[in-house]
């Protein structure tokens, strides 16, 4: 019965692949029949490349499968969502908050702390390509730079050295001169460091209340009772008196110069 479901399904992906090629198939012919050019590439003014539109819609549903991977390793959003996960395995909580609004949280600082960059990117690229003014390419080497400004700033010296060292590329003469492909793992490994960090002072003053209601119990001798039954009440008092979720939300803005 297992095997007869698998032939079918994969008779069924077959025929969907063929579908979607006949269907491509006779797009193009109506629009090669209509006059619209589909792939189709100009050279502009001082040797830019423009495409027209539909490859340029084509090209920008591309990189959209790729938004996930660029908000979690090229923004602070990394850092933030492992602060949170730490955080959590401090107090000694298992599903609260839960995953999702850790995810939110973390999505919604992201986008407060990277604002300036978002901005100089809509200003600098999105928006003259919008209006016409920057063909596609130039537009992406213009939103390139104050996202790898902020990039730089926050990647260790030694993890970009590694990676330089890794990739076998003539050494860069400049800062500027770092390649993505470079910049981009250093800057993950950056951001992993940096947050682990953070996470360890975190867990001190909590492991501390584990410590010391341990021993307390040893020594009444109830030594069935779990500790974090009792330290957890002590953890989340202590976590609501220092008002624990700004510090940590201020901790980790300041962390980036704000």
């Amino acid at each position: 019965m297992l095997l007869f479901l698998n032939k079918k399904n994969r008779g069924f992906f077959v025929w969907r692949r063929l579908a979607g090629v006949a269907f491509l198939a006779v797009m193009s012919t109506r629009a090669h029949a209509a006059g619209v050019p589909l792939m189709t590439m100009s050279v502009g003014a001082g040797g830019a490349q423009e495409y027209t539109v539909p490859i340029q819609i084509l090209i920008i549903m591309g990189a959209l499968t790729l938004l996930p991977a660029a908000l979690m390793m090229m923004t602070c959003f990394a850092r933030i969502i492992i602060v949170f996960s730490l955080m959590r395995q401090a107090l000694g909580l298992q599903q609260s908050p839960s995953n999702q609004i850790l995810i939110g949280l973390a999505l919604f600082l992201t986008f407060f702390i990277m604002r300036p960059v978002f901005d100089q990117i809509n200003s600098q690229a999105l928006q003259p390509y919008m209006d016409g003014q920057l063909p596609a390419m130039q537009a992406l080497d213009r939103a390139e730079v104050p996202l790898r400004q902020f990039m730089l700033k926050q990647t260790r010296q030694d993890d970009l050295a590694l990676f330089e060292r890794l990739s076998h590329l003539p050494k860069p003469q400049t800062l500027n001169d770092v390649s993505m492909t470079t910049l981009i793992p250093a800057f993950a490994t950056s951001e992993m460091k940096t947050a682990f960090e953070i996470g360890f002072l975190i867990f001190i003053p909590f492991m501390i209340i584990d410590l010391v209601v341990a021993s307390v119990l040893m020594a009444m001798g109830m030594m069935m009772l779990s500790p974090l039954v009792i330290s957890l009440p002590f953890k989340l008092m202590l976590f609501v008196m220092i008002d624990g979720w700004a510090m940590i939300m201020g901790t980790l803005a300041a962390s980036y110069g704000l």
